[in-house]
């Protein structure tokens, strides 16, 4: 075959191309390849903690046992990163684990800080001996404060806190209006109930019928003051009646 039968050839295979086809697809492949590229370099840019740093973090909410050092090392690593690639899910997690934050919410705010609410926790009791109870009846651990007023003293098996909560919260109001404070309510793992009032007696509740063993206790309390020993120890785990223990009696068993 001649040069010019090959040239020939080509030349019709040419003539065949759709060109407006090849340009468009040309033209695509381009396009394609420069909206690849800046979004790399987009991507660079807004995980570059330099060019745009999270330049403060404003706090709101009440803060009487959170201080402005905790948070800052609590964010100290997540700060490093860019105001577009830092996880707002990750500040708010670490905002939730100090000791007296109850809940946290985190958003952006252009350019270039964050705003954060913050809800402490809001304590109503001890618990257990070691940790605190919340308005909520959760558990939460925290250091010791001073600051805290006497709060009633708790105290269940796992996973029982709020009943024991709730238990407290009517039984105290049945003892408050008939001049009484209880000082403790504590479940047993066998599930029976004793308390403490603030004048030291001693309440044996049993397992049943809380509420009715108070109203008892308190319509029987008129007549046991009136005895010349003092009550230490008032036991209603009866259908019917109750039995005391008196004070001298016990001191004197000892």
């Amino acid at each position: 075959m001649s040069w010019a039968e090959i040239g020939q050839r080509w030349k019709v295979r040419l003539a065949q191309v759709d060109w407006y086809l090849c340009f468009g697809l040309l033209f695509l492949l381009l396009v394609v390849l420069g909206l690849s590229m800046g979004a790399w370099k987009l991507n660079l840019v807004v995980n570059d903690a330099d060019a745009l740093p999270i330049e403060a973090v404003a706090i709101r909410g009440e803060r009487d046992r959170t201080s402005d050092e905790e948070i800052q090392v609590a964010l100290q690593d997540l700060m490093q990163r860019s105001f577009f690639s830092a996880d707002v899910n990750q500040v708010q997690d670490a905002l939730e684990a100090l000791p007296w934050v109850y809940q946290a919410s985190v958003r952006r705010e252009w350019p270039a800080k964050l705003k954060v609410y913050l809800v402490e926790q809001q304590v109503v009791a001890h618990w257990n001996g070691d940790a605190w109870l919340n308005i909520h009846g959760q558990v939460f651990d925290a250091p010791t404060r001073t600051d805290i007023g006497p709060l009633p003293l708790l105290a269940g098996p796992e996973g029982q806190s709020k009943v024991v909560l709730t238990t407290y919260r009517q039984v105290s109001e049945l003892l408050k209006i008939n001049g009484f404070k209880l000082d403790s309510l504590s479940l047993s793992p066998r599930h029976a109930w004793h308390g403490s009032l603030n004048n030291g007696i001693m309440l044996e509740l049993g397992r049943e019928d809380k509420m009715a063993r108070i109203q008892r206790f308190i319509n029987v309390y008129p007549t046991l003051v009136k005895q010349s020993k003092p009550v230490a120890k008032v036991d209603l785990r009866y259908d019917t009646g109750l039995a005391v223990g008196w004070e001298n009696a016990q001191k004197e068993s000892q």
